[in-house]
């Protein structure tokens, strides 16, 4: 990758993180044990006490409070909160939607397309329940398929303590992010695209991979952001035969409509249900199972998430390193992405600033310490490698992973 290039995308990147860095004055994922609420004299927004709804799959915490309450507060979109559950604090932006922050940053999300709406704390790509230890997640044989483990002393009665900690503190930020607000589910919202660009439907090209191999797409079953019809029929079309879902457990897999009678039915699916933390240690597990079903099955192969974008672009990033692929051309089919949700297209001040989500993981997944330590357009074949090996797979194992991917499976682009 050029160097420039590189540069520019990661003084894009620094700067927008500067400014949420400088507001909330935290460490990545990391609880604050020392806030400074804020303090605005007459008129000042109340502190918020309220309780735990839930926890979602991804360790989300849903609040008993709603949106509209919160608002009626004063807690406005861009404000910065500062959180307390247990003892533990974090700030956090408010927004409406993961993608509002960058991963692996807080945000209290305002879910206004529920039903209720609901108000949830989280962090994009990462488990806010486990982090600010409150509850542990253990994977069960029920039809739910896991429980949440409250930790010693802390139960679902306990107390959310919110403060203002910066009134629309993060405002420059959050008009850069808001671009993800343009996505609908609404097919007639993309008359220009095709029904494969509408559901994120496309094969992988990077140096090395084999004509017609991989494939990757949003979810082809559950029917969420309204693709899964579009996806299937593209699985058909294109012969895949292997299928890595990222998102769900089998028993909510199969409970999703339509799915005794789709395509996708009818392919070698392994649900592995990962979260979006692509780090934690259970999803390097999992990471593993599903590159040995890939090496242990025919082509064409799919991998696929809910959109097709963050843990999907992630796992499809290191297969195209292992394969011969440099950044540049990892940094291209990530971005197709945005362009088919967002219309984010190249010379966009947001096209470098969201390529550098995908640097930023793929290097440090590879232990590459800055771009500087890569020659332009050098292949990520050995970083990719020893990335894989360290998750477990045997030498064996990661020679027919290769051999895999390599493969002409013949599928229709």
């Amino acid at each position: 990758m050029s160097e420039r290039r590189l540069k520019n995308i990661w003084k894009a990147a620094l700067a927008g993180l500067l400014v949420f860095t400088a507001a909330c004055s935290q460490q990545e994922q990391k609880p604050d044990d020392h806030p400074t609420p804020y303090s605005g004299g007459e008129g000042e927004v109340p502190v918020i006490e309220a309780g735990i709804y839930d926890i979602s799959k991804y360790g989300n915490i849903i609040l008993t409070i709603k949106p509209d309450a919160m608002i009626g507060y004063g807690y406005e979109e861009a404000d910065i909160i500062d959180v307390e559950i247990g003892g533990k604090h974090m700030k956090m932006p408010i927004g409406t939607n993961y993608s509002d922050v960058d991963a692996g940053r807080p945000v209290c999300r305002y879910d206004l397309e529920n039903d209720p709406p609901y108000t949830t704390l989280a962090i994009a790509s990462g488990n806010l329940a486990t982090t600010m230890e409150v509850a542990d997640k253990n994977e069960t044989d029920d039809e739910k398929g896991y429980e949440w483990i409250y930790r010693e002393g802390k139960d679902k009665d306990m107390a959310v303590t919110i403060t203002m900690f910066e009134k629309q503190g993060y405002a420059d930020e959050y008009a850069v992010h808001k671009v993800t607000a343009t996505r609908t589910n609404e097919r007639s919202d993309y008359p220009d695209l095709t029904d494969q660009e509408f559901c994120n439907f496309r094969v992988v090209e990077t140096t090395g991979m084999g004509k017609g191999t991989l494939y990757r797409s949003s979810s082809p079953v559950n029917p969420k952001i309204g693709r899964n019809k579009e996806a299937d029929e593209a699985l058909s079309l294109n012969g895949v035969k292997t299928v890595i879902n990222l998102a769900d457990y089998e028993k909510e897999m199969k409970e999703f409509p339509d799915f005794s009678s789709s395509y996708y039915s009818r392919c070698e699916i392994i649900p592995l249900a990962m979260s979006m933390d692509i780090t934690a240690e259970d999803n390097r597990k999992k990471l593993a199972e599903g590159l040995r079903f890939i090496a242990g099955h025919e082509g064409p192969y799919l991998i696929h998430c809910l959109e097709g974008k963050d843990r999907t672009g992630f796992i499809c990033g290191v297969l195209e390193g292992l394969m011969g692929a440099d950044l540049d051309e990892i940094v291209d089919d990530y971005m197709i992405t945005y362009y088919n949700f967002y219309n984010v297209t190249k010379g966009a001040e947001t096209y470098d600033r969201i390529s550098a989500i995908i640097i930023h993981q793929i290097l440090d997944a590879f232990k590459i310490s800055s771009y500087t330590k890569l020659g332009e357009d050098e292949p990520l074949t050995p970083y990719a490698e020893k990335y894989i090996l360290g998750l477990g797979l045997s030498e064996e194992e990661l020679q027919n992973l290769k051999d895999r991917l390599a493969a002409d499976w013949g599928g229709q682009n």
